[in-house]
């Protein structure tokens, strides 16, 4: 073996097969167990990759006064089970340097639309209110008809009731609104009607929507998490569902930015922000 590596020039090292590291490793009953858990979640909510899987699964677990599973070992039977998600490859988005997020819920809500189409070639129009720290869609509003300023003007009257109680018509402190530049936000009487409310009426400079980047981020996951993967026949059965998405988003998605907890989760461990 040394001569033949002399006459090669090339390290011993090079010319034998090096034995692996680490054995084989095959599934127990444990890991079946996990792994039929772990089937019926991607069965049932195909958008999730392994992290938010894991979430789901510890909180099974745990209800069940179980040890939780660590995230390394989902993702080993994911990946041996084709289970994950496709890597995305698309370019980068433009990125942005403002900032959104907030310390603290009831400082900064968000809003946007969008439109759900249904296979019988009908839409939905919907718009919501988002916080900008607990990420909670606090109320929202859909409708076979095109929104109109009226609209609007009662989404965020119904914001700020639900956030600060039925009794008070305003906010005890000021609370940015941000949202496009959509003619039902830039209206007259909705910006003052949003003042009127204690807000401070925020829109994002033209042709920027990454400064409303977190409504923009809820509106790909809310269309890829739900309205994908749902059946959208008629008007009346997407109405009929949207109540539905946006209370398990609310109580149930593990969102990244909130450690892997729900809004509502997350709202409940920090009731004081």
């Amino acid at each position: 073996m040394s001569a033949v590596a002399k006459t090669l020039q090339v390290a011993r090292s090079n010319l034998h097969r090096r034995p692996s590291l680490r054995a084989s490793r095959t599934e127990g009953p444990a890991d079946e167990l996990l792994l039929a858990r772990i089937r019926a979640l991607a069965s049932e909510r195909g958008s999730y990759g392994y992290r938010r899987v894991t979430a789901l699964i510890k909180r099974e677990l745990s209800a069940e006064g179980k040890p939780a599973a660590n995230h390394k070992r989902v993702y080993r039977l994911m990946r041996a089970h084709q289970l994950l998600l496709q890597r995305h490859t698309g370019k980068p988005p433009r990125t942005h340097d403002g900032k959104i997020i907030t310390l603290k819920s009831d400082l900064r809500w968000c809003s946007d639309g969008f439109e759900i189409r249904c296979w019988s070639g009908e839409r939905v129009h919907v718009a919501f209110s988002l916080d900008c720290c607990d990420r909670e869609v606090i109320c929202y509003v859909a409708q076979a008809d095109y929104l109109t300023g009226s609209n609007i003007r009662d989404l965020t009257a119904q914001t700020v009731e639900k956030r600060f109680g039925a009794q008070r018509y305003r906010t005890p402190h000021a609370v940015e609104w941000l949202s496009d530049n959509g003619p039902i936000y830039t209206a007259y009487e909705t910006r003052e009607f949003g003042r009127s409310l204690g807000l401070l009426v925020c829109t994002t400079p033209a042709y920027s929507p990454q400064s409303n980047g977190m409504a923009e981020a809820f509106i790909k996951s809310f269309k890829r998490d739900y309205v994908y993967l749902n059946r959208l026949e008629t008007v009346e059965s997407v109405l009929k569902q949207v109540a539905e998405w946006f209370e398990d988003y609310n109580e149930r998605a593990p969102h990244r930015a909130l450690r892997m907890r729900s809004p509502r989760e997350f709202r409940r461990a920090n009731s004081t922000c």
